[in-house]
């Protein structure tokens, strides 16, 4: 009890820090670089940073602890799976939306695409997440997909899931710092008051990272796998349930 109680005073700690995130880069957008258009001036560029930190960082996060939640242990894996995967793939969209409108911008106004170190961790971070998004999408949702291909996945589709959102994180604090460098109205060492909200900024998408990895590290707050969840059940000669791995060894055995 004490446990669950614990689970959701740090899941709303993260949903509040979700809000927070999407609110200050919408406001620093809006307030000091001159809100949103989508004719190719400067002002489309402002999308980008809304975008991808609302897709890349705050759906992404959200995303990957929704089987944390425990009210949802009560529920067949399945659906949770499909809104898991509904959740990555919005966020993949929204993500791509993102870079649509910062290679749009470039064009409008001449600019080399992929000429910083934020726009190649951000351009690899988006690859990667739509390889695993299809990787994910065909050994998990897949009917067809083998069990032995599943155990070997699920692994290292937890690694490169932890390893999106630290480049994710990384991106984005990279992408707000060179947006200040660039484009601040007064020099940045003199840290004018866009500068202070654009920091507060990155720093709450930091703590939001902290909070989604403080979450994902709980073992105890892991969903609990049941038949028919990853493991696959069956009858033994003998009418006692046991997972098909059993089966089979049971089998060659008695063979």
């Amino acid at each position: 009890m004490r446990s669950s109680v614990f689970f959701y005073l740090t899941y709303t700690l993260c949903l509040c820090l979700s809000l927070l995130c999407v609110l200050f880069v919408i406001c620093w957008s809006s307030r000091w670089r001159g809100g949103f258009s989508w004719d190719g001036s400067a002002l489309q560029f402002n999308w980008h940073p809304v975008l991808m930190v609302s897709g890349l960082v705050v759906l992404y996060g959200n995303a990957a602890v929704v089987y944390r939640v425990p009210f949802t242990w009560r529920q067949r894996k399945y659906t949770w799976k499909l809104v898991h995967a509904g959740l990555m793939l919005l966020s993949l969209l929204v993500s791509v939306l993102g870079l649509c409108a910062v290679f749009d911008f470039h064009r409008g106004f001449h600019i080399n695409d992929l000429y910083s170190l934020h726009s190649w961790v951000g351009i690899c971070t988006v690859a990667l997440f739509a390889f695993q998004w299809i990787l994910g999408l065909a050994g998990f949702l897949f009917p067809c997909s083998s069990l032995w291909f599943r155990r070997n996945l699920k692994p290292v589709h937890v690694w490169v899931g932890k390893a999106i959102l630290i480049l994710s994180l990384t991106s984005c604090i990279s992408g707000i710092n060179e947006k200040l460098l660039l484009a601040s109205g007064e020099p940045y060492s003199s840290l004018p008051v866009e500068a202070k909200f654009a920091n507060s900024l990155g720093l709450l998408i930091v703590a939001f990272g902290l909070v989604v990895f403080g979450i994902l590290s709980i073992n105890k707050w892991q969903r609990p796998e049941t038949e028919g969840e990853g493991v696959h059940v069956s009858m033994d000669d003998s009418g006692h349930r046991v997972t098909v791995d059993q089966y089979h060894l049971k089998r060659k055995t008695q063979c």
